[in-house]
């Protein structure tokens, strides 16, 4: 199942569905996982490899949290995706308050709010899992005076290679997510932090393709066919 997020009801319901399928029937990824592995939440499972976050609803916890922690932190929507509803809230703008409450619909809804990490400048880095293990990457660099690295609002894919801290976060999350049934996902790493698991419709295929002359669809599809066998 490959969707691109949002997840509302009918994505909801319609892993409900999969889950009917009999064991015999492979779900790529596994329909409880795309459920419950969200986004923006499922990284904070392991604290010590994500920046200082908060999740709430209320504007005066999301400013005191930016004060916390250096002044600035990037608020993000939990159920979108591709840079959209992202802000980055900064000590000192006249407008923080109303960001905020238009961000949360009147603290009727929560949002993740990080700690902005300033690495970001240098590229947003999407590394490919396939079984838990990384498999490719591609650093998507951010336009200037952009703050979203995301390729769908015009961040720039540049050739990268994995660090050791990127090796150290692939270790500890892969074999979680390969037990849950994730054949396929996509890390996010700014600097030595993780920052979101996309599961539900990882993207970073193509351009690892155009950049190191790899296709990792077959990684993916044999990775497939080893659990079917």
């Amino acid at each position: 199942m490959r969707k691109d997020p949002p997840f509302d009801l009918q994505y909801f319901h319609s892993t409900l569905l999969l889950s009917h399928a009999p064991p015999s029937v492979l779900i790529v990824n596994a329909a409880s996982a795309l459920r419950e592995a969200n986004e923006k939440l499922y990284a904070l499972r392991f604290p010590e490899l994500c920046p200082e976050t908060i999740v709430t609803g209320s504007v005066q916890k999301l400013v005191d949290f930016r004060d916390r922690v250096g002044g600035r932190i990037v608020v993000k929507p939990i159920h979108d995706a591709g840079g959209r509803g992202v802000f980055r809230i900064t000590a000192g703008d006249e407008n923080a308050d109303a960001i905020l409450d238009a961000a949360t619909a009147q603290e009727t809804r929560r949002v993740v709010g990080q700690r902005y990490l300033p690495q970001v400048r240098d590229g947003d880095k999407r590394i490919i899992l396939v079984e838990g293990r990384p498999v490719g990457a591609v650093l998507r660099v951010p336009q200037p005076g952009e703050l979203r690295a995301n390729l769908h609002v015009g961040g720039s894919p540049v050739r990268t290679s994995l660090s050791d801290r990127d090796l150290e976060i692939c270790g500890r999350i892969g074999p979680v997510l390969s037990g849950l049934g994730v054949v396929f996902a996509g890390i996010d790493v700014i600097g030595d932090y993780l920052t979101e698991i996309n599961i539900t419709s990882p993207t970073g295929i193509r351009e690892i393709h155009r950049i190191d002359g790899v296709r990792l669809e077959t990684n993916i599809l044999d990775a497939v066919e080893r659990r079917l066998r």
